[in-house]
């Protein structure tokens, strides 16, 4: 149970807890997390449409003097805003004799190749054809038509967040051997939070979850983020897949409302050993109504490198559940 519902706040944002549970003696979910909702929901989700858009990596990591490079689906890509501030990009071979452009410097919003110094300045040259690039102000989007094989949008699909300027941000990347549905199925298994992380999550209860005719596609948990000893901050949490590689959760009560961690997959390609390899991308935006969050937001350079720890530790875990997932599935043994 909860130490305080989630849709009341009192004068501090911690609670305490004041009859915890032993790990080993809360309540079993196993009965509750059956296989076909959670691989109906992922069913769902993989059919809605992406527009062919990929998640290259935070747009706080574009640099001035490089671009921002990565694998997607076998292709590499190469991020960077021209001369006039637009974002622009492309393949990550330079068409001349293959350099890798992720290693070429951006000179006045020019990309030159460090090889022979061929420069592209984010238009078609010398057989080099740029690609749809998006920022949305906290992450970077490349579109992969031929990848994708869906309509093409003109847009990415972004879930609401809150309003950037009062929001703190920050953004996680992992890679694990896996497929992106690995990780998208890791976060529509709510079930398995205070279980599987108990140094960050307690008191878990989905009390909402599409297992019927008529209800809404989303997972409703209430549920409590350990801080430290018995003080926890107890909220409602809802977590929605707008997109098939996307899964958003949006805190709707309790502490932070309005907050959002949106966990995006991209396929990377295969690594030596013909394994799938896919990046976790994972953007918290963090609000609060609360006066003294807006000394949080001016403290957000060292407050960062901490909320980027903590989505670390607990995808150390998760990607290792994807993983073994993929490893399951992969030789005909997952019992899902």
């Amino acid at each position: 149970m909860n130490p305080v519902p989630p849709g009341r706040r009192g004068r501090l944002p911690l609670s305490l807890r004041r009859r915890p549970v032993p790990w080993e003696r809360q309540r079993p979910t196993w009965r509750e997390a059956r296989p076909a909702v959670i691989a109906q929901a992922l069913k769902r989700a993989r059919a809605r449409p992406s527009g062919n858009w990929y998640v290259v990596g935070a747009s706080g990591t574009l640099r001035a003097d490089r671009p921002l490079a990565r694998t997607v689906a076998g292709q590499e890509v190469v991020v960077w805003r021209g001369a006039d501030g637009r974002l622009v990009g492309g393949p990550g071979i330079c068409p001349h004799l293959g350099a890798p452009l992720r290693d070429s410097p951006v000179r006045c919003g020019t990309l030159v190749c460090h090889w022979h110094g061929l420069a592209l300045d984010g238009g078609p040259s010398a057989g080099w054809a740029p690609l749809p690039v998006h920022d949305d102000g906290v992450l970077v989007w490349v579109r992969l038509d031929e990848a994708g094989g869906e309509a093409p949008l003109d847009a990415p699909v972004v879930a609401p967040r809150p309003e950037r300027a009062r929001a703190l941000t920050a953004v996680y990347t992992g890679t694990g051997v896996c497929e992106t549905e690995d990780v998208v199925a890791n976060r529509l298994d709510p079930w398995h939070g205070a279980w599987f992380h108990p140094y960050s999550f307690v008191d878990l209860s989905v009390v909402g979850s599409p297992d019927g005719p008529g209800t809404e596609d989303a997972f409703t948990v209430d549920v409590s983020f350990k801080v430290a000893g018995r003080l926890v901050v107890p909220v409602r949490a809802v977590f929605t897949a707008p997109e098939p590689r996307t899964v958003v959760m949006r805190i709707t009560e309790g502490e932070g409302q309005g907050s959002v961690v949106e966990t995006h997959a991209t396929p990377l390609g295969r690594d030596e050993r013909g394994r799938p390899r896919t990046a976790v991308v994972e953007a918290v935006m963090a609000a609060s109504d609360r006066p003294g969050f807006a000394v949080a937001r001016r403290a957000a350079p060292v407050l960062r490198p901490l909320v980027r720890a903590a989505a670390g530790r607990l995808w150390r875990d998760d990607l290792a559940y994807a993983e073994r997932r993929w490893r399951l599935r992969s030789t005909g043994r997952f019992p899902g």
